[in-house]
């Protein structure tokens, strides 16, 4: 067994461009400027910028701490400048997968003591289910209903249901290696659980009406029957850890389904669809006229007036984002996965569901064991 606790993995391409530095300096004047003149400072900009200011400062050469800032670092960066480039969604999205494994570890740089023995864990880890309490219930469906724009609350509620999961997985982690591993699986549950408070000062009223989100349990099926398709040797041998990521965001959209969290079922689904792509044979392919006009025409799609498209708006910007790499050999094969896949089965969504495909009888059954969200 791995005695490392498992780390929310930053899953994007970082474009690394000569501006990168000097966004993240401009975003952080730029918020100490708003507050300073007396306007609010953007919250999505402070935030990236106070974190950052975090890794900046943290000089701890533990492996744990390197680990984390080796992961967390490029995803601020690249927050960054997608808030540069205008592009929100996208920077909440990468912000919040950084900024998980940051506050854990500020939790767990907190309460040293409770993760040098097994009593010590345990009554920090009972003091914590009085602070965690009203979330470590079942997610209700409508538990983030006030959170706008659409974005926002599919991230957010994306969050929900890992507060109460990597909570209760803390003790048995804990007592099955050492105290201060299940300790930073507490501090993710707080991280997450910060996370959703803070996404309420993102709340915009005026994003617009939103789409009629629905149960998306057939699309979940018919994507995991296209990955159990293609998971066959060698592919399945030679590329395991992609399909193990790919499975493990698609099980989450189908937990957050059931749970009737639509907004976070249906981010995480595409997500499920992005990661599948490069795994297909052959994966999109990238054209240098067809794909950019496509994107353009959902681009008008979603900013039609009145509606909210904020999930579909994210994977756009990712792929904008990916089109910005202008170094040579460049494949975009993001941008073409979310021009040919993505983009369409976001709009697939939201019509009527299809009808359910008869399943065939199972041949044999597999079990797998795993830690939470690794």
């Amino acid at each position: 067994m791995n005695p490392h606790p498992p780390r929310l993995r930053i899953r994007f391409a970082v474009l690394m461009m000569p501006v990168v530095a000097a966004a993240v300096l401009a975003l952080a004047n730029s918020c100490a400027g708003g507050v300073t003149s007396g306007t609010p400072a953007d919250p999505l900009g402070a935030e990236i910028a106070r974190w950052n200011t975090f890794i900046q400062a943290d000089t701890a050469r533990d492996d744990n701490s390197a680990q984390v800032r080796a992961s967390s670092s490029p995803a601020l960066t690249s927050a960054a400048v997608a808030l540069a480039h205008g592009r929100r969604e996208l920077a909440l999205l990468r912000l919040a997968a950084a900024r998980t494994p940051l506050a854990a570890l500020r939790y767990t740089r907190e309460h040293p003591a409770a993760g040098r023995s097994n009593a010590a864990f345990d009554a920090e880890w009972t003091r914590m289910r009085g602070v965690l309490r009203g979330r470590l219930s079942p997610a209700e469906s409508r538990a983030l209903a006030n959170l706008h724009p659409a974005a926002v609350r599919a991230i957010a509620e994306a969050a929900l249901p890992q507060v109460r999961i990597l909570f209760d997985a803390a003790p048995d982690y804990a007592h099955s290696t050492l105290p201060e591993y299940g300790l930073s699986y507490v501090g993710e549950a707080v991280a997450q659980d910060q996370f959703i408070d803070w996404s309420r000062t993102l709340t915009e009223p005026g994003a617009g009406a939103e789409p009629p989100f629905r149960s998306i349990a057939p699309e979940i099926e018919t994507l995991q029957a296209r990955m159990l398709a293609v998971y066959r040797p060698p592919v399945s041998i030679e590329r395991h850890p992609e399909f193990i990521n790919a499975s493990s965001v698609l099980k989450e959209a189908r937990e957050l389904d059931a749970a009737g969290l639509r907004h976070g079922a249906l981010l995480r689904y595409l997500q499920g669809v992005l990661r599948f792509q490069p795994l297909r044979d052959p994966p999109p392919a990238f054209d240098s006229l067809r794909t950019p006009a496509t994107l353009r025409a959902f681009a008008a799609r979603i900013d039609r007036a009145g509606v909210d498209h904020g999930i579909a708006r994210v994977f756009l910007e990712l792929a904008q984002a990916d089109m910005d790499d202008t170094t040579r050999g460049a494949a975009h094969a993001t941008a073409a996965a979310v021009a040919a896949e993505v983009l369409p089965r976001y709009f697939a969504a939201l019509a009527p569901a299809p009808p359910a495909a008869a399943r065939p009888p199972a041949e044999v059954t597999v079990t797998l064991v795993r830690w939470p969200y690794t």
